[in-house]
C-alpha cells in the first residue's frame, strides 16, 4: 500500500453521493449497502483496512434517471436489464463524481465490488450475487468496472436470491485499494462446518484470496482456540500455485516460489494478531463472522467481514445430519455397524476426494447404472440401488459386504471370501468376520440365479470380441459427432435432449465394460489359484509376470505416444520453440495461428488427442478437464520427453521387451494341468485386451456427459447465477437434470445458499485426514488422526520390487509441476490414476501416501521396473522436494538421508 486518500472533497451536483468510506458521519447503510457500511465501520473502528468509497445507491438510481433506463427497464426480464446497463455509458456529470472520488483516493489500483441492500446481513449473506472486478486502474476502466456491478443487479442469481420485496434497484458499489497480497484467506470465528465450540478457523493461501475461494488453489488450515489463542491444529499443505497479478489489470494462475511452497502462510504471532481482530469483530457485531483478509509485506489488512448466516449440523458424515455411516440412507443397526467398505482399486475412476458434483455424479451413476453393471456379470437379484455404494467424507466407498452377498449368485464368487478378500487392506483384519448380509438364498431361488449366470455367461464368451469391436467403434462415433456439435445454439429442451442420450449412452459403455474389468480380475484369480497349488514359488514368478505383461497396454501406450509426439515437435525448431517458451495456457491459440505450428497440430496433437484426449484424473470426477479440453499437462510432457533426450529405446526397455517364460515353466506340469493353466492365462489376456480397449469407450462416455453439463455451467455463468466456472464443483447433478427437464426453474435448481454449503462441506472435507481404504461399520474422522512420525523413516507397502536413491519430487499438481520433474528423481504424491503414467517413464522411483498392490501407482511401476512403496500415509508431509531419499520397494520402506 503506497498510496493514500486525500483531503480534497468531491464538488458538483452528485457530491454527497460519493462517499469516502470511515470519514466523518456515515449514511444509512440502506444508502451504502451492507458491504460499504461494514467497511466504513471497521475503517472508523482503526482497523487495518484498505481506504475505499462507496458509490450509493443514490448515485445508482441517478444513472438510472438520467439515461432513462429507469422507465425502460420496468418489466424486462433480467437477463436484458443486465445487457441493456452494460451497453449504457454513465452521464458526465456522475462520471465526473466518480473519477473525483477516485483521486481523492489517491489513484490507486482498485479493486471494485458491489454493496447491494441487504448483502452481508445477519439474514443473507449474498456472497457472490454480485461482481467483483480486482486490479481497476484508469478513468475509463473503473467506469467499465462501475458499470458491470451496477448490472450484476440483474443477473439471474441475485434476482432469484432477493426474497422479492425489494425492489431490483438498489444498489452501491464500494471502490477500494488494491492489495496485491501475498498471503491471503478466510477467517472464521466458529467452526463453519462442524459445531465445536471455541473454535476459530483460518484458512490460508498463497497470493490473492480469490484462488481459495474458487477452490483452485491448496491453502493452509489453523485452528485456534479463542479463549486463548493458542493454536490446536494445525495442517500446512503443498502449495503450488496461487493466483496473483500476471500483467496489469491480469490476475490469473502462477506458481508459488518453490522456497514458500511448504512452509506455513502464517506465523504463530501473526495468527494470533489475526484472531484478535477476528474476536473483536465478533464482539462488536454481536455476531459470529467471516472475514476476509490479506497480508502484504507482513501487514495484515481486512477486506470484508459478514455475518456467518448459517450453522452446521453436528457429525461430519456426507448423509443428513452429519451420520458416519457411508450408507445414503439409514438401514439397520447390524448392517451399518457390520458392513465392510472399500475404496482399493474400484476401477481407478473414483479414486481420491470428489467434489460435491463429482459425488452426485456418482450417486447418479449408483442409481440408474451399477445394478445393471451388475446383472451383466450374471447376478439375476441385484437388490436395493441404495446399497451398494457409500460415501464418507467426500470419497465414494464400495460396499463390499452386499457386493459378496449379491455376487453370491454367480459360480465363481459363491464363496464370499474370494470377493471380499480382493478389497480389503492391511488395515483391517477380518478375522471371524461374518456378513450381516447373510449368505443368499439356496433352493429354487438359488437354481434360478445359476441357470441365469449360465446364460449370461454364456452370452458373454459368444458375444465379447464383437461387443468390444462395437464399443470400441462407437466410441470414435460419438467423440467425432461430438466435436462436430454446437452445444451453445441448443435450447433448454434440445439440452436436455442431448444430455439424456449421452447418459443412455454412459450407461451402455459402462455396462458393457464391466463384465471385462470384472473377469479379468476373475481369471487372475483363478491363474494363481493354479499357480500357488501346482507350481509353488515358480508359479507365483509366472502369474506376476503374465500380470506384468498385461499391464503394456493402452495406458503405456500414452507414454510411448507422447513420446512420438515430442520426437516431433523437436523435428520443428519453431513448433518446440512455442511450446517450450509460451505460458501453458497459450500454446494452443499460438500453435494453431502459425503455419508451422498449424501443420503439427493437424498431423501430430489432433490424432493424440482423438486417441487419448479423453483421459483425465479422476475420470468420473466430471470436473476435472480431459486432455483434450486442457492440453496443459500434454504440452508439459512434451517438454520433458524433448529437454532431457529421453528415448522410445528406454521406455521399451523398461515398459517391454520381456521373454514369455510361460512355456519353460509350464513344461513341469502334466499335460491336462498344463492346458487347464494355460487356458486360465489365454483368458485373462484376452479379457485383459478387451478391458483396456472398452476402457476408452467408458471414459469418453464420461467425458461427453461433462461437456453439457459445463455447458449448462457456461450459461449459469454468463446469465450471472456462477460467479465463476469453478463453482461447477459445487452444483448437483440431480439438480441440473432437473434444471434441463423443465422440472426445476433456475433459481430453483441453482440455490445460492445450496452451492455455498456445498463449498464449504468440500473445503472441510479437504482438511480431514485421509479416511482409510476399508473399515467396518461406521468412520469417524477423529479416530483417523494419528501424529506424523517425528523421524524420516517411513514403512508402507513395497508394491514394485528394487532399490534406489534419489533426490524427491513432491507433486500436488500434475498440471502445474509436470514440467519441474527431472529424470531420475523419486515421485511423491498422495496417490496416482491413468494420467500420471508419462511420469513413470522418467522416474526414479514412486512414493504414495495411499495404495495398494493393485492400485494404478503399484501396477505401472512394476510395469516401468520403478521400485515403488505405496501407502505410506505421511509421504507427503514428512519428505520434501530435494531431500535425498532411498526407496526399497522389496521391504516397503522410505527413508531420508539427507535433507534439502
Amino acid at each position: 500500500m503506497t498510496t493514500h486518500a486525500t483531503d480534497t472533497p468531491v464538488t458538483g451536483e452528485y457530491a454527497d453521493q460519493v462517499v469516502l468510506l470511515g470519514a466523518g458521519p456515515q449514511p444509512d447503510p440502506a444508502v451504502l449497502g451492507g458491504k460499504a457500511a461494514r467497511i466504513g465501520e471497521m475503517l472508523a473502528d482503526g482497523l487495518p483496512v484498505p481506504p475505499a468509497f462507496c458509490l450509493t445507491t443514490e448515485l445508482f438510481a441517478a444513472y438510472l434517471s438520467e439515461t432513462g433506463l429507469a422507465s425502460e427497464l420496468r418489466g424486462t426480464d433480467s437477463r436484458s436489464a443486465r445487457e441493456r446497463v452494460l451497453a449504457t455509458g454513465i452521464p458526465p456529470a456522475i462520471a465526473e463524481a466518480i473519477i473525483a472520488g477516485y483521486t481523492r483516493l489517491g489513484r490507486p489500483r482498485v479493486a471494485v465490488r458491489s454493496s447491494a441492500l441487504r448483502e452481508d446481513s445477519a439474514g443473507q449473506s449474498f456472497a457472490g450475487q454480485h461482481d467483483t472486478i480486482l486490479d481497476v486502474s484508469g478513468d475509463a476502466d473503473l467506469l467499465d468496472a462501475v458499470r458491470t456491478c451496477w448490472a450484476s443487479l440483474w443477473s439471474d442469481r441475485a434476482t432469484a436470491y432477493r426474497d422479492d420485496d425489494s425492489a431490483p434497484g438498489a444498489i452501491a458499489v464500494v471502490v477500494q485499494e488494491m492489495v496485491h497480497a501475498d498471503v491471503s484467506g478466510v477467517a472464521f470465528t466458529v467452526d463453519p462446518v462442524s459445531a465445536r465450540p471455541h473454535r476459530i478457523v483460518v484458512e490460508a493461501c498463497q497470493g490473492l484470496g480469490e484462488g481459495l475461494v474458487s477452490g483452485r488453489v491448496s491453502s493452509d488450515y489453523f485452528v485456534l482456540d479463542d479463549r486463548t489463542l493458542e493454536v490446536v491444529e494445525e495442517r500446512v499443505r503443498h502449495k503450488v500455485t496461487k493466483c496473483a497479478p500476471l500483467a496489469p489489470g491480469k490476475i490469473g494462475m502462477t506458481r508459488v516460489e518453490a522456497a514458500a511452497r511448504n512452509v506455513p502462510c502464517l506465523s504463530r504471532e501473526q495468527l494470533a494478531e489475526l484472531s484478535r481482530h477476528a474476536l473483536r469483530l465478533r464482539s462488536r457485531y454481536g455476531a459470529e463472522q467471516d472475514i476476509e483478509w490479506g497480508m502484504r509485506d507482513g501487514a495484515l489488512w481486512f477486506f470484508q467481514t459478514r455475518p456467518i448466516t448459517t450453522r452446521p449440523a453436528a457429525g461430519s458424515g456426507d448423509r443428513p445430519g452429519g451420520a458416519r455411516s457411508p450408507y445414503v440412507t439409514p438401514q439397520k443397526d447390524a448392517i451399518e455397524q457390520g458392513t465392510l467398505w472399500s475404496r482399493m482399486d474400484i476401477g481407478e475412476i473414483f479414486v481420491g476426494l470428489m467434489t460435491p458434483l463429482g459425488l452426485s455424479f456418482a450417486r447418479y451413476y449408483q442409481q440408474h447404472v451399477h445394478l445393471d453393471c451388475t446383472s451383466a456379470l450374471g447376478a439375476r437379484v441385484t437388490g436395493d440401488p441404495d446399497l451398494p455404494m457409500g460415501y464418507v467424507q467426500g470419497h465414494v466407498y464400495l460396499n463390499i459386504s452386499y457386493s459378496a452377498y449379491v455376487m453370491a449368485q454367480c459360480l465363481p464368487t459363491r464363496d464370499q471370501w474370494r470377493f471380499t478378500s480382493r478389497f480389503v487392506s492391511e488395515e483391517v483384519d477380518l478375522t471371524g468376520y461374518e456378513n450381516p448380509f447373510g449368505r443368499f438364498p439356496g433352493g429354487l431361488t438359488d437354481a434360478l440365479s445359476i441357470a441365469f449366470w449360465l446364460r449370461t455367461t454364456a452370452n458373454e464368451l459368444t458375444d465379447m470380441k464383437a461387443r468390444a469391436e462395437r464399443m470400441s467403434s462407437s466410441r470414435a462415433y460419438e467423440f467425432d459427432r461430438d466435436r462436430a456439435l454446437d452445444l451453445t445454439r441448443m435450447g433448454r429442451s434440445e439440452l436436455d435432449m442431448e444430455l439424456k442420450r449421452r447418459l443412455g449412452y454412459f450407461h451402455d459403455m459402462h455396462v458393457g465394460y464391466m463384465p471385462y474389468y470384472i473377469h479379468a480380475f476373475g481369471f487372475y484369480a483363478v491363474l494363481a489359484e493354479l499357480c500357488k497349488q501346482w507350481l509353488g514359488d515358480e508359479g507365483v514368478n509366472l502369474q506376476n509376470r503374465v500380470k506384468t505383461d498385461m499391464s503394456n497396454l493402452r495406458t503405456v501406450e500414452s507414454a510411448k505416444e507422447i513420446w512420438s509426439v515430442a520426437q516431433a515437435a523437436k523435428d520443428r525448431p519453431r513448433v518446440l520453440e512455442l511450446i517450450e517458451e509460451l505460458p501453458l495456457d497459450g500454446i494452443e491459440e499460438a500453435l494453431r495461428a502459425d503455419e508451422e505450428g498449424r501443420e503439427f497440430w493437424q498431423e501430430q496433437m489432433e490424432p493424440f488427442l482423438r486417441a487419448h484426449g479423453t483421459r483425465g484424473p479422476q475420470e468420473m470426477e466430471i470436473t476435472h478437464p480431459r486432455w483434450i479440453d486442457d492440453p496443459s499437462y500434454v504440452f508439459q510432457m512434451i517438454r520433458r520427453y524433448a529437454a532431457d533426450g529421453f528415448s522410445i529405446d528406454d521406455i521399451l526397455r523398461r515398459s517391454g521387451g520381456r521373454q514369455d517364460a510361460s512355456h519353460t515353466v509350464l513344461k513341469q506340469l502334466p499335460l491336462p494341468k498344463r492346458r487347464a493353466v494355460e487356458a486360465a492365462i489365454s483368458m485373462y489376456r484376452t479379457y485383459s485386451e478387451l478391458r483396456e480397449v472398452t476402457r476408452m469407450s467408458m471414459i469418453t462416455s464420461i467425458w461427453l456427459v461433462r461437456n453439457v453439463v459445463y455447458e449448462v455451467g457456461r450459461r449459469l455463468l454468463e446469465a450471472g447465477v456462477l460467479h465463476s466456472t469453478d463453482e461447477v464443483a459445487y452444483l448437483d447433478f440431480e439438480d441440473i437434470r432437473a434444471y434441463l427437464a423443465g422440472e426445476l426453474s433456475e433459481a430453483e435448481a441453482f440455490d445460492r445458499a445450496k452451492i455455498d454449503g456445498a463449498r464449504r462441506l468440500h473445503e472441510y472435507h479437504k482438511r480431514l485426514p485421509e479416511p482409510p481404504l476399508t473399515f467396518v461399520g461406521e468412520h469417524d474422522p477423529a479416530s483417523a488422526v494419528r501424529p506424523v512420525p517425528d523421524g524420516e523413516h517411513l514403512e508402507g507397502l513395497g508394491s514394485s520390487p528394487g532399490r534406489v536413491v534419489g533426490r524427491a519430487r513432491v507433486v500436488e499438481d500434475l498440471v502445474w509441476q509436470a514440467d519441474e520433474f527431472q529424470a531420475g528423481e523419486i515421485l511423491i504424491t498422495r496417490y496416482t490414476d491413468a494420467t500420471w503414467t508419462p511420469l513413470f517413464a522418467i522416474a526414479g522411483g514412486v512414493v504414495t501416501d495411499i495404495g495398494s498392490m493393485l492400485s494404478h501407482s503399484s501396477i505401472v511401476a512394476r510395469e516401468f521396473n520403478v521400485p515403488s512403496v505405496v501407502n505410506t500415509k505421511f509421504a507427503t508431509q514428512v519428505i520434501h522436494t530435494g531431500d535425498l531419499i532411498v526407496v526399497d520397494g522389496d521391504a516397503g520402506t522410505v527413508e531420508v538421508v539427507e535433507n534439502s
